[in-house]
């Protein structure tokens, strides 16, 4: 296992990060490539194809992104579809996507949106009103036969139930004002609303695609997963359209009637490497022009070759799941032994990169409702031991889920956590069983219902600047992984959500925050530090803590191609 790094390695690596960053600023505003200085190729000529290889660490599970919430599926669907808003990539706000403007209506009741103009999707269809409540309305009447229980459909973490529970949804309805002009009601007020929709779930597609492709109908698979056709092939409004995803690589081209910026990338293409070492041996031969997610194993080999090594700053959190449907851990001194039993200091600085930090909440410090005083439970392994010794766990097995054959920007080397996680608890008394799972062998849907997991180990990727995503998902409905059922937080959670911005908005997630601390739905371990390396050929790239970044806006150093 890798040993703690110690001030002076890890000064070292944050020097060499910040001389990488001073280096993609310095050459950001690089224009597109010219013509060589030494050709005759007139300057009207067209440049030549580019292509983009960017190495990921799984499989996308599909790409219907009102289906889909892991981070391999938007990194796909950002390229092909726009949602009405996107996120200024300096203030982290709502800004203009397909949408120009918009107004709130009276008591935050609804907002109605004022479309772009001469926008078409990738399959020549218009993009107007009528597609965009075409689109609302397909969110909100999905069969159950098509979303399951819908806990892990973004659309109910927002509006909280579908169609068939209208009565408890805060979705009210879509109206076609005019050929560009949509408002979208709410039955209540929702803070995070705009920023909500910057999502990929709430990207816009095309409604014939959706018809075509007959959506609901979960009827072909990928990886493992049930999809509809339209999940194998999406149709929207962004810079890159589909062509194709087999064997590990899903291949983009740019759409050549895109409204917006079109970049210099001409072919896109996303390969799988579930190996961090062969994703660094791409990037080194020239395979790859970059990859997600550098580890920390190969951190400081990429920065000793000259490689660019770039960190987003901390918006995701990396947990253990506790099943509360497991009798034993329905008990709240089992948990709290767990929680204790759990040393995340050697965590953190053995398996994740410099800078990540242990945490006790699931709200990152930079949102408004991280609560100082929240402490957790500290690693106590003997108050552990007590805890146990005083609950009603008689050595009872407790299958503990990890994901293998993947990284994840929160959970880079997913195999070695859960080897220290299990030691640990070993060590306090807990008769632990591994269930290894590859995460393309269906891993999310295994720890999303009840499939006999007593622990997993997850991670949420915060999708945008407002506690509400971070809680919310989680724990502001029934939870089938979690085994949890709690009116009281549930309720919290959806006052909170609704309520201005203000101080007792701040109080309310304050609040809520120490009722998790409390209650331990689940343990909090880590804020992770992710990152990404490059390769010389790119001169700036749109590197986003909520993973918004489309291939449009990576800039090329002068005569790189592909």
């Amino acid at each position: 296992m890798p040993t703690p790094a110690g001030p002076r390695r890890k000064a070292s690596r944050r020097a060499a990060v910040i001389a990488a960053v001073v280096l993609l600023a310095a050459t950001g505003c690089t224009g597109a490539p010219g013509p060589d200085p030494s050709s005759t190729t007139p300057a009207t000529t067209a440049p030549a194809p580019v292509t983009f290889s960017f190495g990921t660490g799984a499989d996308p599970s599909g790409f219907d992104p009102a289906l889909v919430s892991d981070t391999e599926s938007y990194r796909v669907t950002r390229q092909v579809l726009e949602g009405l808003v996107t996120i200024d990539p300096v203030t982290g706000a709502p800004a203009p996507s397909l949408a120009t403007s918009w107004t709130e209506l009276g008591s935050g009741l609804g907002y109605t949106f004022k479309l772009r103009k001469g926008v078409t999707f990738q399959d020549g269809t218009p993009f107007d009103a009528a597609a965009v409540c075409a689109n609302f309305n397909r969110w909100y009447t999905m069969p159950a036969a098509t979303r399951g229980d819908g806990s892990s459909a973004t659309f109910k973490q927002v509006f909280r139930e579908f169609s068939d529970n209208a009565a408890n949804s805060l979705y009210d309805r879509c109206t076609v004002d005019s050929t560009l002009e949509v408002t979208v009601g709410l039955k209540m007020r929702l803070t995070g609303f705009l920023q909500a929709l910057t999502v990929p779930a709430f990207a816009i597609s095309s409604p014939k695609a959706l018809q075509q492709g007959t959506a609901n109908t979960l009827n072909e698979t990928m990886g493992g997963n049930k999809v509809s056709k339209y999940a194998l092939h999406p149709v929207g409004t962004g810079p890159f359209e589909f062509t194709s995803s087999a064997n590990g690589v899903v291949t983009m081209t740019a759409y050549p009637g895109y409204w917006g910026t079109k970049g210099q990338i001409t072919t896109l293409k996303f390969i799988t490497y579930d190996q961090p070492e062969a994703r660094l041996a791409a990037l080194a031969d020239g395979t790859l022009d970059g990859f997600d997610p550098v580890t920390p194993g190969n951190f400081d080999k990429l920065i000793k070759s000259g490689k660019q090594v770039l960190q987003r700053d901390p918006f995701s959190v990396m947990y253990v799941a506790l099943n509360q449907s497991i009798p034993v851990l329905a008990d709240l001194k089992v948990r709290e032994a767990i929680a204790a039993g759990i040393d995340k200091s050697t965590l953190v600085d053995k398996f994740f990169i410099a800078g990540t930090t242990a945490t006790a909440q699931f709200i990152p410090p930079k949102l408004s409702g991280f609560n100082n005083s929240v402490q957790g439970i500290p690693y106590d392994p003997v108050k552990a031991k007590a805890l146990l010794a005083s609950s009603s766990y008689k050595g009872q097995e407790l299958k503990f889920f990890y994901p293998t054959n993947a990284s994840r920007p929160y959970l880079p080397t997913p195999e070695k956590v859960y080897a220290e996680i299990a030691r640990e608890l070993t060590a306090i008394g807990l008769n632990i069983k591994p269930v290894p799972i590859a995460w393309n062998d269906g891993y999310v849907q295994a720890v999303t219902k009840q499939d006999g997991q007593a622990l997993s180990l997850m991670g949420w990727n915060g999708s945008y600047a407002d506690p509400d995503n971070f809680v919310g998902p989680l724990f502001g409905s029934a939870n089938a992984g979690l085994g949890l059922e709690d009116p009281q937080l549930v309720s919290k959670i959806t006052r909170a959500r609704s309520m201005p911005n203000g101080p007792d908005r701040v109080a309310a997630y304050d609040a809520i925050n120490k009722q998790i601390a409390a209650t331990l739905p689940a343990i909090p371990i880590a804020l992770p530090i992710s990152a990404i390396a490059l390769s010389d050929k790119v001169a700036s790239y749109p590197l986003s803590p909520v993973l918004n970044e489309v291939f449009n806006h990576v800039t090329l150093t002068p005569g790189a191609g592909g």
